[in-house]
């Protein structure tokens, strides 16, 4: 059965930035969801705080998915790369450990908040809904960044290199989004 919703193509910078936003709110459940299925079996006392994390960011994903709908957009074609590299990196970071773990929250949300920074000052004057959506997420991110931060103490050097593969793989994705 065909839905009598017209979608349309992403015309102006707020749909293409809800649409990468939206993909990459997906990216960061599914890099939860892939650390908490190694942590229920290596670190059950993790668990919690990462579902917790998990549970704010559909929420981000609500929020987005609710804003392209607003606007008749689709998903952005990013979205199952988004989704299937971020649960491989999620497994992975999880079987490296806990300082693993919070070095690619840290990474990631370093790279989003400035991302989510430039997106407001883009589109203050042009899109006020769209940063209506950014603001209302915008709390929860820096609060995965600060606490994981805090968790990750002064990183050592496999750490910091781990963070600088996972901050240009999510400006990649970030990259491409935008232009597809």
């Amino acid at each position: 059965m065909q839905s009598s919703i017209r979608l349309r193509p992403a015309r102006s910078l707020g749909d293409r930035v809800m649409k990468v936003n939206h993909a990459g709110e997906e990216g960061a459940i599914c890099i939860y969801r892939g650390q908490r299925w190694v942590a229920a079996k290596l670190m059950p006392d993790l668990v919690s705080e990462l579902a917790e994390y998990q549970s704010h960011e559909e929420r981000h994903r609500a929020v987005f998915a609710a804003e392209l709908s607003r606007r008749g957009l689709r998903r952005c074609r990013s979205f199952l790369l988004c989704a299937g590299g971020g649960t491989a990196l999620g497994v992975v970071t999880g079987l490296m450990g806990r300082k693993a773990i919070a070095a690619t929250t840290v990474a990631v949300e370093r790279v989003v908040l400035r991302h989510l920074e430039d997106q407001k000052k883009s589109l203050a004057a042009i899109d006020l809904p769209a940063v209506c959506a950014i603001e209302r997420i915008e709390r929860d991110e820096q609060a995965h960044h600060d606490l994981s931060t805090r968790d990750l103490g002064h990183p050592m050097w496999w750490q910091r290199v781990l963070m600088a593969i996972v901050s240009a793989s999510t400006e990649a994705v970030i990259w491409l989004g935008m232009r597809i």
